[in-house]
């Protein structure tokens, strides 16, 4: 009210404007005017806000539809403003050489009066050093700048905007704050194509959106690539966000810092959190979400003892049938499950309780839709222009033109946000396959050939190279973990050796041979005995990590749908005996949700953790045996301190097919900590098994598959056994056990002592026959071919060159790339 009787509609404001129109016209740039008032200026500073004239402080405005404004001084001073151009386009000059602290009263004509700070009035926080590091694709930490910042400027709060649009004509911010008009806030390009602006005033939750004119004249809105937050479709607006957090995890990340993934323990549940715990909700079943999840996943992480969990994609995306496999917001944690927040707080309380996050992240391609990446700026921006280049040949996805080195900065400055900004331990990177070749998926003629004639992408492969050496020298210990199906070398290898400097790859090749061969009958799986072998040929390749991910559950539901037999009490057996062996065997471990207990129901994207089936016996006691081999493999060295190393692997054993067994050594460099790992799988129980053993002494059983308390039928080797001088298996001494079927049993070397001669004894294994219930008389004829078939097979074998030259011609046979090849990769 005082500022209207002060300067209403009388003649002393007609006199002053008079007068001040008088001083400030020919101050007027009437082109760059022009370009503000039809919203088509890149550089508004030049005609917008205050600047320092021989004249005076000469200070200007656009505030499309109004008629009444004027500055404001410190003092308190109100001087009007005179409209130079009736589209809104105000200007004042005020004596002096110095710019004052000012800000713009705007008298409504309902009579309301609002007060803004002027937007143009604050400098750039970009550096000239930033600039020239996001050009040349190092800026890793570009976040801290793009996007959407709630800052304080010479006292002022506000938030700070910049993007990158260099083929833009115009850029403004728009959102709930100003009418979602992109005439106002026009936003000031820099010479690395990136827009910029501060505007004061604006809290945390307000939502905004980047309105975008195209060169061709097109105008249209995109959310905030750098986004914290966003909101879900159809709005799909970007919200602002502040991102401060009491983080309460400080041991955990200076005992990161110095973790060894590969002489320590990893055992990773993979989870999906919009399907790992429903509630009932107002719609039906809705997720638990983050904070809540905090609790109940930590508790059940902790009881069954897993050392890790790694998160399904968390960052936003738009369709949940993807599973967050196709991203759209690579710095927001999707709002499906909570605020930016309570997903630091779920990582939070992880730590806590000793528990890694690794994240699942998707570098390769992003999601299409009006409001992301996709033509961003009028242009392929983000993505290659050539469909054979910038389309995904299996999900449509659009893919990361990483030959421009803006788009290597985002994307590093994603991976590198997530372990800053939420502790992420590690990233998983999916379908790594399809970044390193060019003809992934294609068929000929529909890929274009590197600058050398290849098909390796070149720009993909030294993304990766660099994003892994950005992460193992400014990553505090976190880790990166490859899905790579074709076999490319040396993944987890050095960089300053052509590697990609991955610390772990998923051994794929293990896990599908493995499945093959387990989902046979035990009748017929003696001459398929290589798919069980054959991984030790290459494992020390890579350093590997087995992982039985969602990824295998597509097309049977489950894993024990997968296991053969028509009862549950064979299909519970043969998972037992699966989830043992590939324990022993070597490489870091990785399970899906649902699986440690036996879930029988369907995994997708609508149907997750199956909790009400722990209602049954059998998954009650498949929980007991999943948590206590994890236990197991927690407490005994052998079984992770040298899975990189031969040293750590040896075989007894693996050339007995006819009986289906594998017997081998888990180790490390104490003597002591030696295990004997029996595997029979098949249906048959052997008493009085005769096994050689690497030293003479005691061996004791630390873990038997088929213990009741699994389910099993509690065929165990109760007392320590003492090894005898009797050569078995090329060893000098040997140990009697009792070998249940489909069962691993382990044996761990507890005491050293001299040969034991023993007297005259039967060293022959005596047979039990399984029940009739489970082998029939035709069966058992079955049985009675096969050996006889293979008596001539095995003597040729029993020799060690035998063996040699066997395992050498299925080396040159089967090498580990061509045999998994991606369908249609023709040089992986």
């Amino acid at each position: 009210m005082e500022l209207v009787k002060a300067y209403g509609r009388g003649g002393y404001q007609m006199s002053m404007k008079e007068s001040m129109e008088s001083r400030i016209y020919d101050l007027m740039d009437w082109a760059e005017i022009e370009a503000v008032v039809y919203a088509e200026e890149d550089a508004p500073r030049k005609v917008l806000g205050p600047v320092v004239l021989p004249e005076g402080v000469l200070i200007r405005a656009f505030f499309p539809g109004e008629e009444n404004v004027s500055v404001k001084t410190a003092s308190g001073d109100v001087i009007p403003m005179v409209q130079e151009d009736e589209a809104g386009y105000f200007a004042v000059l005020l004596d002096g050489q110095k710019i004052p602290d000012y800000s713009f009263i705007i008298l409504k004509a309902d009579g309301d009066v609002a007060e803004y700070k002027d937007p143009y009035a604050y400098p750039c926080q970009i550096t000239e050093k930033e600039e020239i590091r996001f050009r040349e694709g190092i800026w890793d930490r570009a976040s801290e700048k793009m996007g959407a910042h709630l800052m304080k400027i010479n006292g002022t709060e506000g938030v700070y905007f910049a993007v990158w649009a260099p083929n833009a004509m115009r850029v403004s911010v728009v959102g709930d704050f100003n009418r979602w008009d992109g005439r106002r806030l026009q936003m000031n390009r820099l010479d690395c194509g990136i827009f910029e602006l501060f505007v004061p005033g604006i809290k945390a939750g307000s939502y905004y959106k980047y309105e975008i004119k195209a060169k061709a004249g097109m105008v249209y809105l995109k959310a905030d690539p750098f986004a914290f937050r966003a909101q879900q479709l159809p709005e799909a607006a970007s919200v602002i966000t502040d991102l401060g957090y009491t983080w309460k995890d400080d041991a955990w990340m200076r005992g990161r810092e110095q973790y060894d993934p590969a002489a320590s323990p990893m055992s990773v549940y993979e989870c999906c959190i919009g399907t790992w715990k429903k509630l009932p909700g107002e719609d039906g079943e809705e997720p638990e979400g983050y904070r809540a999840m905090a609790a109940d996943l930590t508790a059940y992480l902790k009881e069954m003892g897993y050392t890790h969990v790694e998160f399904m994609p968390v960052m936003e995306y738009p369709d949940d049938a993807t599973m967050g496999y196709i991203t759209s917001g690579f710095f927001a944690p999707t709002s499906r499950y909570g605020t930016p927040e309570d997903f630091k707080y779920l990582v939070d309380t992880l730590h806590q309780n000793g528990i890694g996050v690794l994240l699942d992240w998707v570098p390769g391609y992003f999601a299409r839709g009006n409001d992301g990446l996709a033509s961003f700026d009028g242009t392929c921006l983000y993505e290659h222009m050539d469909p054979r280049k910038g389309v995904h040949p299996v999900n449509q996805a659009l893919i990361f033109n990483y030959g421009r080195k803006e788009v290597e900065s985002f994307m590093k400055s994603s991976a590198m946000f997530w372990i800053d900004e939420y502790h992420a331990d590690g990233l998983r990177i999916p379908d790594v396959s399809s970044m390193l070749y060019l003809n992934y998926g294609r068929r000929d003629g529909a890929w274009i050939a590197n600058m050398y004639g290849g098909n390796e992408n070149l720009e993909d492969i030294a993304f990766l190279k660099n994003l892994n050496n950005d992460i193992r020298v400014n990553g505090h210990g976190a880790i990166t973990i490859a899905e790579e199906t074709t076999g490319y070398p040396a993944v987890t290898g050095p960089t300053t050796e052509d590697g990609l400097g991955f610390d772990l790859k998923w051994n794929n090749g293990c896990i599908d041979d493995y499945l093959k061969y387990i989902q046979l009958d035990p009748l017929f799986r003696g001459s398929h005995q290589d798919d069980l072998t054959f991984s030790m040929v290459y494992m020390y390749t890579e350093k590997f990590m087995l992982a039985l991910s969602h990824n295998i559950l597509e097309n049977g539901g489950s894993l024990l749908k997968m296991m053969p037999g028509k009862g549950d009490a064979l299909k519970l057996s043969n998972l037992r005996l699966t989830y043992t062996y590939l324990m022993m065997h070597p490489g870091k471990k990785l399970i899906a949700a649902g699986q440690d207990f036996g879930q029988k129901a369907r995994v997708d994207a609508e149907n997750g953790v199956a909790w009400k089936e722990l209602d049954n016996d059998d998954q009650q006691k498949m929980k007991a045996f999943s948590k206590a081999l994890l236990k197991l493999y927690r407490e005994q060295p052998a079984l992770f301190q040298l899975d990189d190393n031969p040293d750590g692997f040896e075989w007894i054993s693996n050339l007995d097919w006819e009986r289906n067994l594998l017997v081998f050594l888990r180790k490390t460099q104490k003597q002591e900590e030696t295990l004997l790992v029996v595997a029979n799988f098949s249906n048959v129980e052997y008493d009085n098994f005769m096994v050689g053993v690497p030293y003479p002494g005691k061996y004791k059983e630390i873990f038997n598959s088929d213990e009741t308390a699994f389910g099993g039928k509690g065929i165990t080797n109760p007392r320590v056994k003492l090894s005898r001088a009797v050569e078995q298996d090329e060893r000098k001494d040997s140990i009697k056990i009792k070998v249940p079927p489909l069962a691993v049993s382990v044996f761990r070397f507890t005491e050293k002592i001299e040969h034991i001669v023993p007297g005259k004894e039967d060293s022959s294994a005596k047979t039990v026959k399984p029940a009739k219930t489970v082998k029939t008389a035709k069966a058992e004829k079955t049985v009675k071919a096969v050996k006889t078939a293979g008596r001539t097979r095995t003597a040729k074998n029993t020799k060690q060159s035998g063996a040699a030259e066997k395992t050498a011609k299925k080396t040159v046979k089967k090498t580990t790339g061509a045999r998994r090849t991606a369908s249609g990769t023709s040089g992986a």
